[in-house]
């Protein structure tokens, strides 16, 4: 007698990948990332870190060509869309397991106050995609007498 792994999702991975993205968002810390939208179809994963000068974004978006995404700033919100294309899988090609996301994927972040939407800048290399969003200077606090 022969021993089958099974496996349900191969099946229906599209269900698999559904409930995994809802317990990701079940499981984040605090009130968990609200940057990807519903419509995504796959969301890429994103470094943020702050320097002295600028914020920078980091994003995963293997596949996808820079000239192709769109980078929008507007009202203390950057949002970042663009889209995987697949490539033609004939049906009797012999793939056993497909795991590689296709589709749109669109993000948002919300930046601070600090944030310079003029200088923001972006760039794509090997598949990562570099967006540097500089401070503004800072203003410094100044006391203001007040005449009796």
């Amino acid at each position: 007698m022969a021993i089958v792994r099974y496996t349900p999702w191969s099946v229906n991975p599209a269900l698999h990948n559904e409930i995994r993205t809802v317990f990701d968002r079940f499981l984040q810390d605090g009130e968990g990332d609200q940057s990807n939208v519903v419509t995504s179809e796959w969301t890429p994963r994103v470094d943020v870190r702050e320097e002295a000068g600028q914020f920078v974004i980091e994003a995963d978006v293997p596949g996808v060509d820079p000239k192709d995404i769109e980078i929008h700033m507007e009202n203390g919100v950057l949002s970042i869309r663009g889209e995987r294309k697949s490539g033609m899988r004939p049906e009797n090609a012999g793939y056993t397991r497909v795991e590689r996301a296709h589709g749109t994927f669109y993000r948002r972040f919300a930046l601070p106050d600090t944030a310079n939407p003029e200088g923001i800048t972006a760039k794509g290399s090997h598949g990562v995609l570099e967006i540097a969003i500089p401070k503004r200077p800072e203003v410094k606090a100044r006391r203001i007498n007040v005449n009796a």
